[in-house]
């Protein structure tokens, strides 16, 4: 009895697994609709489930499934439900930065409209951490607003640790307010912080070609890359898929530089279940000091080669540094 409870009840361990591969057509609209493509862009994800005893036997003995714990899981913080926000912050970072490559690509003008900062992260010894939640925006501080996350940055660091500050922000779209002290950074002893990690809330946008991204309950920042092509072969007259199912992974800054992700090699075989015979995966040089902060000790590149040479030998990995090699490689060829 005691063994079938611990086979069937909730255990603190998850499994990273194979995902799905998505065509985003079905998830992003240009000029107000569904894309008409010759052929496919898709976003390949990761599944993320937690496991009870029988599950946790059967993912121990698959080899393209990793066990790990929630903290492991979560990158670091343990809580599920502040990942998932936090993974929404990221989702809509990278549907902003690939809408604004995209337009620049294909020469439609746009507006770039910084509206805040998105809360990452809180520290423990925040002053504000009661306040504050994971995807909450910073609109002000002490009634003053900038224009960058570095400029908000640059504003509180000029207070000495241990002066008031008040706080504009928006929760679930309704406006608050909260006032605190300035603390340590996390790792410094007088560097003045008001403890929270941050990024720019921006809004991207052209009115005259409208673009709109709606990914469900998928999130994070990997799928940047492939969101930036989808758009990209909708708004100009190139005709970049050309009749080829395309999966690839990688974020995407406002310059266009790609950069790795985590997952890659479930990634991979998403893609193979769905009859790709492309992958654009994010390349950094492999040097020795890059490699000993990979997981494994393998960049993104690295890790899919390898995925694919075992399990899709017939699938190209491309490796990919930036949005306009992964156009260029694209154009050329299809040819």
């Amino acid at each position: 009895m005691v063994i079938a409870i611990l086979l069937v009840m909730p255990l603190p361990f998850y499994a990273e697994q194979v995902g799905t591969a998505e065509n985003l057509t079905n998830y992003i609209k240009v000029d107000h609709r569904k894309p008409k493509l010759d052929g496919q862009f898709m976003l390949t994800s990761v599944s993320i489930a937690q496991l009870n005893g029988l599950a946790l036997l059967t993912s121990l003995a698959d080899p393209t499934t990793d066990v790990m714990t929630a903290r492991e899981a979560t990158g670091g913080s343990g809580n599920m439900s502040e990942d998932q926000a936090l993974n929404r912050v990221y989702m809509q970072s990278s549907i902003n930065e690939a809408k604004a490559n995209a337009y620049r690509a294909a020469h439609v003008p746009y507006e770039r409209l910084f509206k805040g900062i998105y809360v990452m992260g809180i520290q423990d010894n925040s002053h504000f951490k009661k306040s504050l939640s994971i995807g909450d925006t910073v609109t002000a501080i002490d009634k003053q607003h900038f224009d960058s996350a570095q400029a908000f940055q640059k504003y509180i660091r000029r207070q000495p640790i241990g002066t008031d500050l008040t706080i504009s922000y928006l929760h679930d779209k309704a406006k608050k307010e909260a006032s605190g002290k300035t603390v340590p950074l996390a790792g410094t002893k007088k560097t003045s912080g008001i403890g929270i990690a941050l990024t720019d809330d921006v809004t991207v946008k052209a009115p005259t070609r409208p673009i709109t991204a709606d990914l469900g309950e998928i999130g994070g920042p990997s799928g940047g890359l492939m969101f930036a092509l989808e758009m990209y072969d909708a708004l100009s007259k190139t005709n970049l898929a050309q009749g080829r199912k395309i999966a690839g992974t990688g974020t995407i800054d406002q310059d266009g530089q790609i950069g790795e992700i985590g997952g890659i090699d479930k990634k991979v075989l998403a893609a193979k279940q769905a009859g790709v015979k492309i992958f654009l995966a994010p390349y950094i040089k492999p040097s020795k000091t890059v490699l000993q902060y990979e997981p494994d000790g393998k960049t993104n590149y690295q890790l899919a080669k390898e995925t694919a040479r075992k399990y899709a030998p017939d699938m190209k990995i491309v490796p990919i540094k930036t949005f306009q090699e992964a156009i260029t490689y694209l154009e050329r060829s299809a040819h």
